[in-house]
């Protein structure tokens, strides 16, 4: 027999049936000082949850507070464009046309 293999013990009444196993023993009661650290880590870890989710909505902020000047330079430089053409095809006294769909057929 392998060492590695724990032996099988089963457990028989002299009728021949299976007796349950014994209970696991009943955890050890928390009194003073145990108590107190489960309790004061109970509340640093909700205090750790708490501030994580302040922090994500900082970086949310943060990163609007980035990027919404982009879109609004982008913005106005492709309407400055936009205009500057219209401008320069009415000088020429051609018609402007803006196309907002291309319709591709094969």
């Amino acid at each position: 027999m392998s060492e590695k293999r724990p032996t099988i013990i089963i457990d028989m009444t002299p009728e021949g049936e299976f007796r349950d196993p014994p209970p696991p023993p009943a955890p050890p009661a928390r009194y003073g000082f145990d108590l107190i650290i489960a309790r004061i880590g109970g509340a640093a870890m909700l205090l750790a949850l708490a501030t994580g989710g302040l922090v994500l909505a900082a970086l949310a902020l943060l990163a609007i507070g980035v990027l919404l000047p982009i879109v609004l330079a982008a913005g106005a430089i492709g309407a400055v464009s936009l205009w500057w053409r219209l401008r320069q095809a009415r000088a020429r006294g051609k018609a402007a046309t803006i196309i907002t769909r291309i319709d591709r057929r094969v």
